[in-house]
C-alpha cells in the first residue's frame, strides 16, 4: 500500500458477528480506519462493549442487535442500520457465524439449516439488501465474507453443515461480482484458517488444535486482527481492481 494509511472515511460498514472474534476486530479495524460502522449481533452487550471500546480510540460505531438467523429480514436490518446514520450502507462485512460438530450421519436437517442459515442464507439475503440502493443510486460499495479454508482447501471431520455453507460462498461470490461489477459493487471473500475464537475453543487442549497448529508453517493460529486488517483493505480503494476474489490467509497451512 506504499506507505500510505487506509482511509475508510466515507464509508459506513455493516458487520455481522460485531461481537466477538473476527466481527468485533473487523470493527475495530473499520473504525481505526474512520469508517462509521454499524455492530450487528445477537448479544446486546457484547456490542456495547465493542462500541465503547471503539469510541474511546476515537472512532463511530452504532450496535444494532439483531438476530440474522431469525428469518427474511434482511432488508429490514438494512434499512434500520441506513436509519441509525442517514445514508447509505456500502461496506458489509459479514462475519456472522455458527458451528455444530457432529459426524455427517448424527448431523439433523435442523442443524444442517441453521449453520448454512447464517453464514451462506444471510450472506446472500444481506448483499442483496445492501447492494439494491447502491446499484439504484450509482454509488459504489464492497462486500466481504469471512470464509474458511475449507471454502475451497479442506475438508474437515464433524463439520460438514460448516464445510457445505463456507464453499457455497464462493459460488455466491463469483457470481454477485460478475453481476455487479460493473455497478461498482465489488464482492471478496477470505478464506481464513485456524484462528483463537470463541469458535475454536472447544478444541483448546485437545490433540486436534496442536494437530492443526503443528501443520501451519507460521506454527500458531492467527488472531483475529490479522484477519480484519485484510478485511479493511479489501473494503478499500486500494483493492478497486480487485473482484471475485478468494485471499486465503491461514499461516500457510493449506499448502503445507
Amino acid at each position: 500500500m506504499s506507505g500510505q494509511i487506509l482511509d475508510l472515511g466515507d464509508r459506513v460498514a455493516l458487520v455481522t458477528g460485531a461481537g466477538s472474534g473476527i466481527g468485533a476486530a473487523i470493527a475495530t479495524e473499520l473504525a481505526r480506519a474512520r469508517a462509521t460502522v454499524i455492530l450487528v449481533g445477537r448479544r446486546a452487550n457484547r456490542l456495547e462493549q465493542v462500541s465503547e471500546v471503539i469510541a474511546a480510540n476515537g472512532g463511530r460505531a452504532l450496535p444494532l442487535p439483531w438476530d440474522i438467523g431469525r428469518g427474511d429480514d434482511a432488508e429490514e436490518l438494512v434499512t434500520a442500520a441506513a436509519t441509525l446514520v442517514g445514508d447509505d450502507i456500502n461496506v458489509l462485512a459479514h462475519a456472522a457465524g455458527n458451528q455444530i460438530r457432529k459426524p455427517a450421519t448424527d448431523m439433523t436437517l435442523a442443524d444442517f439449516d441453521s449453520v448454512v442459515g447464517i453464514h451462506l442464507r444471510a450472506a446472500f439475503a444481506l448483499s442483496r439488501a445492501v447492494a439494491r440502493p447502491l446499484i439504484a443510486r450509482q454509488r459504489p460499495g464492497s462486500v466481504v465474507y469471512v470464509g474458511s479454508v475449507t471454502s475451497a482447501r479442506a475438508g474437515l471431520r464433524d463439520t460438514v453443515a460448516y464445510g457445505a455453507a463456507k464453499s457455497g460462498l464462493l459460488g455466491l461470490m463469483r457470481t454477485l461480482a460478475v453481476e455487479w461489477a460493473a455497478r461498482g459493487v465489488r464482492v471478496n471473500t477470505v478464506a481464513v484458517g485456524f484462528v483463537a475464537t470463541e469458535m475454536t475453543r472447544d478444541i483448546d487442549g485437545t490433540p486436534a488444535r496442536q494437530a492443526l497448529v503443528s501443520r501451519a508453517p507460521i506454527g500458531r493460529l492467527g488472531t483475529p486482527e490479522e484477519i480484519a486488517r485484510v478485511i479493511a483493505f479489501l473494503a478499500s480503494d486500494h483493492a478497486s481492481f480487485i473482484t471475485g476474489e478468494c485471499v486465503t490467509v491461514d499461516g500457510g497451512w493449506s499448502v503445507a
